[in-house]
């Protein structure tokens, strides 16, 4: 069955973060395509040496729970990361994550070639721009698919459960779901 890995960057365990991504999954599930969200909560998520011993052992060197989540990637058809936005970007445990997980496929078999997908960024007030363009990044250099939406995949949220009155931003992460779930399925099948 075809997949997406959508990958929580909130350390907190009820998060908006994990508010959004719940409704992104579940849009993704109405189009007939399986979603699993992964946490990064409770990881201590270490920054790419650059050792490349990637490219000898085929999966990253450091020993920290990210090989796993590596693991699941490759046998999906899509992958979405989210965060929430930290003095104006995203934290560094996120970002530390796609780095190791970018530098993993190019120095392996390139499983990110082809995946569809895109970042989704969370903030009370602002940074949620500049967090998702820095997430962005992460997509074009790995030859990957990015989905687009009716707007920015950027949702206004304050305190916990806040972030489904944003409607607006509600409405484009499900058009965004439902394009990554259509884009898998017309490449897929």
């Amino acid at each position: 069955m075809l997949k997406v890995i959508l990958l929580n960057g909130s350390p907190r365990k009820d998060s908006n973060t994990k508010d959004v991504l719940e409704i992104c999954a579940s849009e993704i599930q109405k189009h007939d395509v399986e979603a699993e969200i992964i946490e990064l909560r409770g990881k201590k998520i270490q920054s790419c040496i650059a050792c490349n011993k990637c490219a000898e052992i085929g999966k990253c060197a450091l020993n920290d729970g990210l090989n796993e989540i590596i693991d699941k990637i490759k046998n999906a058809d899509g992958f979405i990361p989210a965060a929430p936005v930290y003095f104006g970007t995203a934290r560094g445990d996120i970002m530390s994550a796609l780095q190791r997980i970018g530098k993993v496929s190019r120095s392996t078999d390139k499983f990110l070639d082809w995946m569809v997908g895109g970042p989704i960024t969370i903030a009370r007030r602002a940074g949620q721009t500049l967090t998702l363009q820095e997430m962005t990044m992460f997509f074009p250099i790995n030859n990957m698919i990015i989905a687009g939406s009716t707007y920015w995949n950027i949702i206004f949220a304050g305190p916990t459960g806040t972030a489904t009155q944003d409607t607006e931003g509600i409405q484009t992460i499900k058009k965004f779901a439902e394009n990554v779930a259509n884009i898998i399925k017309k490449i897929k099948t």
